[in-house]
């Protein structure tokens, strides 16, 4: 009989639990954990986890996201110590603590403690219930329910993210830059005390409003950690004797642009972002951008980013100059928005021709009027420096150099590569010439990325904002040029520039290399920089586009970048030439290499070449084919002939391209290098063609002022020969366009020597030379 009762109890307890367990099973399902309602804000931080932004969650809740790495060991010996010292032992409710709340409730009558533990309290922050015995009960069943689907970690990191610290402030994270201004690694003991009591009663004890209340409270604490031997007597003594904090920090406002760029663009908005951004350079870059622009006008702003090179890490991103400002349009992220780049595009046109066998560091380039040409641009200084190298045309940013370049080199060849290494290009129609003059519409973040190309062998690399991006070396690499080619751009923008040598050599002695960009109508002025381990760029101007007059890149955007450059490591970044690159001597007009069998050398350069190569003079700045090495015979009298009339040797001589004339000595011109024909040739054929020639002033004439006259004399302006209209110049600067048998006059100039030229349509030139005296 007693055997088989106690089988029969046996089966009877075996059945009950599992009666128990199915129903609780059952009611796990119909009632699960509440995990994902009490949802985090965003938070962004700096790359050493120093919050720059935070944005609220949908209620307006301020909760931080936070782990148990983030955490002071200090914070979780208080916690537990004074909340739930068998935390990791008990099963999500501690039977003693229970039993013990219950004898005191009943001798005060009230309730006076709940006997909680750490699982019990998170279970009430995710289902919220009333201070009944229905509620405890409720309570209970959720923490058992917490135990058996998460870790002890899970549920003390819960406890981290939910705790509430008064006002909308939830989480220790939160607590810890709103109540301290620092982050919850970084506690003292007597903080770490105060916030683990604060949750019992957020409102009574907020240190803002009642810091004597929370003092107490905090020594409380500070007295059980020493009771139960956690901390030193020493370390307690000294905990009480800091002050409670009672002071409310406001939510971090830094790299405000930057973080809402992440926050708008992810797909977890209740997240921890942890930027490249370096948290110093970050705000003394901010600073440095809002006391420049303060001495602009109110509706000017400005943008700058600073990235690693190597790294490809943005240590700094300042995308408006003022974010709270209406006037100056601060919430407009500049450095996203699509701008005309003015002439920043330069340098790439340049290393991406040297790739091409087109030119070298100092090919003759033509900075000169352009006639019947697609695209016929001028300058910024509205005038001509006639021969160029392609260094001085790079420094200078000329114009009509890099036209002529892009014309050999092709402008959708130009734009298709600028589009594989990265950058945002917007153009309204097919590439054309203007690209290279600010003709398209690109960004900052762009141009920092083909800058990048410059600095690392000519592989441009876009910037990661993201640590975890950097991390894990996302595959952002671009080829753009060749190692030779960046080399040689680099060296060029790293040269010394007249009126810019302060520039150059950051703190005296570091060099940079930079280029600036201004675009049509005085809109945008860039600046772009590499020095040390950093490309840097800026823009200065209007938001809305607006044209701001007399400011561009070399006067207004310049001296910002200067400024950031100065506050970074300054280190020099031009490293030993790569072998692909070689220096010659050279010569003009042809650009070939420094030999004995040249037959002239007017001028010669130490140029840099890529792979032996020299690529000779363009000359492409007339129409057809002129070729600049000339082929012909001379008689005994050194007359151009025919071999069957008189010719005797071949001459092979190189001239200038014809539109460099009006910049030339006189000796150095086509009509002094080329014999005149003999006459015993009549059949001979012109050489080179039917020339411009000015007819109504003669070469060195002496012109005169007379005194006493109303209205100053004219010159009048003739000219014959050639194709087309004429194209008229004084000292170089365009005056005056005139159709085929008409003439006109100029306005008498004060008195001095001048230089008179005449261009027509197929680019022939004449020039005299004349002088201007008064009669006074």
């Amino acid at each position: 009989m007693k055997s088989r009762h106690f089988k029969y109890c046996v089966v009877s307890v075996f059945l009950a639990s599992a009666v128990v367990i199915v129903c609780l099973s059952g009611l796990d399902r119909i009632y699960p954990l509440n995990l994902t309602a009490n949802t985090c804000s965003t938070l962004i931080t700096a790359k050493d986890g120093t919050p720059l932004r935070a944005f609220a969650d949908k209620n307006g809740v301020w909760r931080y996201p936070t782990d148990l790495t983030d955490v002071s060991p200090l914070y979780l010996q208080a916690l537990l110590t004074y909340e739930d010292r068998w935390f990791y032992r008990h099963p999500g409710v501690n039977p003693l603590a229970f039993i013990r709340a219950c004898f005191q409730n009943i001798a005060a009558g009230k309730i006076v403690s709940g006997g909680s533990t750490l699982t019990m309290q998170v279970a009430r922050l995710l289902h919220p219930n009333q201070r009944t015995l229905a509620g405890k009960i409720l309570q209970i069943l959720r923490a058992f329910q917490l135990e058996i689907h998460l870790t002890k970690d899970q549920i003390m990191t819960l406890y981290l993210n939910l705790a509430p610290f008064g006002s909308n402030i939830e989480g220790v994270q939160t607590a810890c830059f709103s109540w301290l201004g620092k982050q919850a690694v970084e506690l003292s003991c007597a903080e770490a005390a105060l916030l683990a009591v604060l949750p019992q009663a957020p409102s009574f004890y907020r240190p803002d409003r009642h810091p004597e209340r929370a003092r107490k409270a905090r020594d409380k604490v500070l007295d059980r950690m020493a009771f139960f031997k956690v901390w030193t007597n020493e370390q307690v003594r000294a905990a009480k004797k800091e002050p409670v904090a009672a002071l409310r920090f406001v939510p971090p406002m830094t790299a405000p642009l930057a973080s809402r760029r992440l926050y708008l663009g992810t797909d977890n908005p209740s997240s921890k972002k942890t930027t490249t951004l370096d948290y110093d350079l970050q705000i003394q870059t901010e600073d440095i951008v809002r006391d420049y622009v303060a001495g602009l006008s109110d509706e000017q702003s400005a943008a700058a980013l600073v990235v690693n090179y190597k790294t490809l890490e943005v240590q700094a991103y300042v995308g408006s100059a003022d974010f709270s400002s209406v006037k100056r349009k601060g919430h407009v992220d500049m450095v996203r928005a699509i701008r005309s780049p003015g002439s920043t595009l330069k340098p790439f046109l340049y290393g991406l021709a040297m790739d091409e066998g087109l030119i070298h560091s100092h090919s003759l380039l033509l900075d000169t009027p352009r006639f019947q040409k697609e695209y016929e641009p001028g300058n910024f200084s509205k005038g001509f420096s006639g021969p160029v190298t392609v260094a001085r045309a790079l420094r200078l940013s000329l114009n009509v150099p890099a036209v002529q370049v892009l014309e050999a080199y092709g402008p959708q060849k130009f734009y298709d590569r600028l589009i594989n290494a990265g950058a945002r290009i917007k153009l309204s129609g097919k590439p054309n010439l203007s690209i290279i003059l600010g003709g398209a519409g690109t960004n900052l973040e762009s141009l920092v990325t083909l800058y990048t190309g410059l600095a690392r062998d000519g592989i441009a690399g876009k910037p990661k904002l993201l640590k975890q991006d950097a991390d894990q070396n996302a595959d952002q690499e671009r080829y753009l040029m060749s190692p030779g080619a960046a080399w040689i751009v680099g060296k060029i923008l790293a040269q010394p520039m007249p009126g810019f040598e302060g520039i150059n050599r950051l703190s005296g002695h570091i060099p940079m290399a930079w280029k600036t960009g201004t675009s049509y109508g005085f809109r945008d002025a860039w600046a772009l920089g590499i020095m040390g381990d950093y490309v840097a760029g800026v823009w200065v101007g209007r938001p809305d586009g607006s044209p701001c007059p007399g400011q561009y890149g070399a006067v207004t955007a310049i001296p910002l970048l200067r400024r950031i450059f100065e506050s970074l490591p300054l280190t020099d970044f031009i490293k030993k030439p790569p072998s692909s690159v070689q220096q010659i001597k050279i010569c003009w007009p042809l650009g070939s290499a420094k030999t004995r069998t040249v037959t002239n050398c007017f001028i010669q350069h130490d140029a840099w070449i890529l792979d032996n190569q020299i690529p000779l003079t363009l000359n492409s700045a007339t129409r057809g084919f002129d070729p600049l090495l000339k082929t012909f015979w001379i008689d005994e009298n050194g007359n151009r002939a025919q071999p069957s009339c008189g010719g005797i040797k071949k001459i092979r001589i190189g001239v200038w391209p014809q539109g460099a004339e009006p910049w030339l000595p006189p000796s150095w011109r086509r009509n002094k290098l080329i014999a005149p024909p003999s006459q015993k040739c009549p059949d001979l054929a012109s050489f080179p063609g039917n020339p411009v020639q000015i007819t109504s002033v003669f070469n060195n004439s002496i012109l005169t002022r007379p005194p006493g006259q109303a209205t100053p004399p004219s010159i009048p302006i003739t000219a014959s020969g050639g194709q087309g209209k004429y194209y008229w110049f004084l000292n170089k600067k365009p005056v005056a366009v005139i159709n085929p048998g008409s003439s006109g006059v100029l306005p008498m100039p004060l008195p001095g020597t001048y230089q008179l030229s005449v261009a027509d349509e197929a680019g022939s030139f004449d020039v005299i030379d004349f002088e201007v005296i008064s009669m006074d």
